[in-house]
């Protein structure tokens, strides 16, 4: 017999999830998906307004499967340097974690 949430790793930390502009963005939010149940946060990295064009709409697209467990998530954008074979580059990092219920925000 399973119990809900038994036999499942949870995630702590962050775990970083590298899109380009040829990604599919409905892999990727199942990858963001995934990470949020087990507790984790979620950074989607992309290089480029390809890469980042398919990392907003992955974001967009695990929101919409998380909704259906009410569970809402944020996204903070910032910028990120990143090493390409060498190269230093300027990446979109987007950070993609469970929001707090707005009732939550008076107990704190």
């Amino acid at each position: 017999m399973c119990r809900k949430g038994m036999g499942k790793k949870m995630r702590t930390g962050t775990e970083i999830i590298k899109v380009s502009s040829r990604t599919m963005p409905k892999l990727s939010a199942g990858a963001i998906a995934a990470i949020i149940r087990e507790g984790g946060k979620a950074e989607v990295q992309a290089v480029g307004a390809g890469a980042a064009n398919q990392g907003i709409k992955a974001v967009a697209i695990a929101r919409t499967y998380m909704k259906a467990e009410n569970v809402d998530l944020i996204c903070r954008p910032a910028f990120a340097q990143i090493e390409i074979e060498g190269v230093e580059r300027t990446a979109i990092s987007l950070l993609v974690e469970k929001a707090i219920p707005e009732d939550a925000h008076e107990l704190l």
